[in-house]
């Protein structure tokens, strides 16, 4: 199931469409297939424009991100569990130093939290989510750092198997064995944090959702379209659209594979 959907989303996702439908267009037009080269690249330089100019994959991220606004912390709580995906282990284990994505607030967010809940467990999840393995791996980059910055390594727990966030739940509730009535934080990218609840609903572990990594504003201002005119961004903009495309399908898949509670997960 999960080489299958690393597959199914390399066929889907809209960058690796475009750019199929724009191999295609150049063969066509090789061919002497003018006529159906000419609608294919007049078809993704509209897209190309729409998608530049319109904050398309901002108003798709906007619900998701607002589904689950931050909570006001409790005085207590029994643990915290951070989801995996903030570190790059490849390149952490070649530098030496640890190599944060956009998701790096996930990482500081444990320290943040430990902090103020000194006598609270610390887990993190998550192993390495690729179809090929590649040197080092994001636990190991993970102690190195929490060591450096201060935060007892033996405190916190380290998932290290799980590739995706099914996995994330179901073996991390194996390994912690969360005893009934405890309270516990579940921080993860906010994009993200819908399906995340539902899974851990699912295997029986209820979350308090701690979202963090925004990648919006929460809603869209006049100002926000000026901007994209004056400074537009093709590369980024189909990152935003990409991420909420799969976003969605993620929300969708994990309900028809009966892994999340609810289509759409709520508070």
């Amino acid at each position: 199931m999960f080489t299958l959907s690393k597959l199914f989303w390399a066929l889907i996702q809209p960058s690796n469409v475009i750019l199929f439908l724009l191999v295609l267009a150049t063969f066509a037009l090789l061919w002497g297939y003018r006529r159906l080269g000419g609608w294919l690249v007049a078809g993704v330089t509209a897209v190309l424009v729409a998608i530049t100019v319109l904050p398309i994959g901002t108003w798709l991220l906007i619900p998701i991100e607002r589904r689950f606004p931050p909570p006001a912390l409790p005085d207590h709580i029994d643990g915290v569990v951070v989801l995996g995906g903030a570190v790059d282990g490849g390149k952490s284990a070649i530098w030496q130093q640890i190599a944060l994505n956009e998701a790096a607030e996930r990482v500081t967010a444990l320290q943040e939290l430990a902090r103020r809940y000194p006598d609270a467990r610390l887990v993190v999840s998550g192993g390495i989510g690729r179809l090929i393995e590649g040197p080092g791996h994001p636990a190991r980059a993970l102690e190195a750092y929490y060591a450096a910055q201060g935060l007892d390594p033996a405190r916190i727990l380290f998932e290290d198997r799980s590739r995706n966030t099914y996995e994330n739940a179901f073996l991390t509730r194996q390994q912690v064995q969360p005893a009934p009535g405890e309270r516990w934080l579940l921080v993860t990218s906010a994009y993200h944090m819908p399906r995340a609840i539902g899974v851990f609903r699912q295997a029986g572990w209820p979350m308090t959702a701690y979202p963090v990594d925004f990648r919006t504003t929460g809603s869209v201002h006049p100002a926000m379209l000026l901007g994209r005119l004056a400074q537009p961004d093709v590369a980024e903009r189909l990152v935003e659209l990409d991420l909420a495309i799969k976003t969605w399908v993620g929300l969708a898949a994990y309900r028809l594979a009966g892994r999340t509670d609810a289509l759409f997960p709520a508070p």
